[in-house]
């Protein structure tokens, strides 16, 4: 019987040995080296080839697959036998120079020695081992559920460091166009002026709205190297410089973008699902300790040989500890303090990721009226009024106040309309990773 029992174990065991390795198997993805490879340098990488590179790469995201390996080998732990307890002793050997010889002889095995050979082994009972086993899958999904969740926000961060990229890089173009839009009002204005037609100081005020827009394309392109080395950190380079290329632009991502609003259960979120694993874990853990209140008795064979008489022996025996003093009591009320301690946890983030949802709807619809504001309307009427006044201003027909004023206006609205798509592209990422749901049949794969 316990020959069958051994084998039960292994034959439940090998679903988990097929997951074992799972952090190895993610590190086994990553690509040669720790710093990005260089076509993704010179050519661009797009966001979709970012977070590939970041699902293989990042620390967070391999740590949380290490997760999982541990919590499988608990799995394997919580499936094992304690082991038996092999004795051998040899017992009345007289030191008094009696020799211990028998009419067998004074070999080893025919003198009146006591020998014993005993084995003990313990058997677990009420169901501690079962309850052990059912902690310890909860763990594992526990932990796969986390990994799915780190992957989750992992995919968020580097939608948002993406976009904080893109838009940056946006500015920059916003900026020294408007910059070489002024540059070339200048050099109206340059003969305006020796034409005598407007003022020294008028051409200088058009010179030092130009330079301004330069100063301010110069800070942009700081500002988008910052976020291109937080993309590259998320993406797991170890020397960031700021030095990647992104292939894909706003317009693209927005055109791209899309979100689907399908039927959606917030029990079936990676962290929900994870705080419901945790739950089932404590149970599982009181009523393993509970049922550590029950003894587990040790059943002893052994074999004695002790010449002359009756020399071949065999014994049986059962021990058990007696429950006097401990009852266990301690280890039971603390495991009810963690049931309920990881009830209330998953009450916290089943009610967090409905809020989660909704509030990122909410601010989906909003940044998407918003873009499609600017898109329809603002940032075409600001294109038409600023090329107007500045056809007007060549010929005469407006004013320096009016043309720097509608540039500068121009230069808002557009870099407005960059920070609307961002907003439009940031709030459908996190629109998707609120609503992400896996089955929970996969925690148990």
């Amino acid at each position: 019987m316990l020959a069958s029992k051994y084998f039960d174990c292994i034959t439940a065991l090998l679903p988990v040995c097929v997951i074992c390795g799972f952090a190895e198997q993610i590190q086994a993805q990553e690509t040669n080296g720790t710093a990005l490879s260089a076509p993704f340098i010179t050519n661009g990488i797009s966001l979709s080839q970012a977070k590939e590179l970041a699902f293989q790469r990042n620390w967070d995201l391999l740590a949380s697959a290490a997760g999982v390996d541990a919590a499988t080998a608990q799995k394997i732990v919580a499936h094992e036998f304690p082991n038996p307890t092999l004795s051998l002793s040899t017992l009345k050997i007289n030191v008094d120079g009696n020799p211990n010889s028998t009419p067998a002889g004074n070999g080893f095995w025919d003198r009146s020695y006591d020998t014993i050979f005993a084995v003990n082994q313990l058997l677990e009972i009420g169901g501690k081992r079962r309850n052990r086993q059912r902690s310890a899958q909860a763990g594992f999904e526990a932990a796969r559920a986390q990994f799915f969740d780190a992957r989750r926000t992992l995919d968020l961060g580097v939608a948002k460091a993406y976009v904080v990229a893109a838009q940056a890089e946006e500015n920059v173009s916003v900026l020294v166009q408007s910059a070489g839009t002024l540059r070339q009002e200048a050099q109206i204005a340059e003969v305006r002026f020796k034409a005598g037609e407007i003022s020294s100081s008028d051409k200088a005020q058009i010179d030092i709205q130009a330079e301004r827009f330069e100063l301010d394309s110069q800070a942009a392109r700081a500002a988008a190297a910052q976020a291109r080395v937080a993309l590259e950190v998320l993406l797991g380079d170890s020397h960031p410089q700021g030095k990647i290329v992104l292939s894909d632009h706003l317009e693209t991502l927005v055109s791209s973008s899309s979100t689907s609003r399908t039927n959606f259960s917030v029990l079936w979120r990676p962290d929900v699902l994870a705080a419901e694993a945790g739950l089932r874990r404590t149970e599982a853990d009181l009523r393993l300790q509970k049922a550590n209140r029950i003894p587990d008795p040790t059943v002893l064979a052994q074999y004695e040989h002790e010449p002359p008489d009756a020399p071949n022996s065999i014994g049986l025996g059962v021990s058990f500890p007696l429950p006097l003093w401990n009852h266990n009591r301690g280890n039971v009320l603390a495991a009810e303090a963690a049931r309920e301690q990881a009830r209330l946890a998953f009450e916290k983030i089943q009610a967090q990721a409905g809020a989660e949802v909704a509030t990122a709807e909410f601010a989906y619809d909003d940044a998407l009226r918003r873009w499609q504001s600017y898109h329809d309307s603002i940032r075409p009427k600001s294109r038409q009024i600023r090329e107007t006044i500045a056809y007007a201003y060549e010929k005469g027909g407006a004013s320096l106040l009016d043309l720097l004023s509608t540039q500068r206006s121009d230069n808002d609205v557009r870099l407005a309309a960059a920070q609307a798509q961002s907003d439009l592209l940031i709030a459908a990422a996190t629109f998707r990773a609120a609503t992400t749901q896996i089955s929970p049949s996969a925690l148990r794969k």
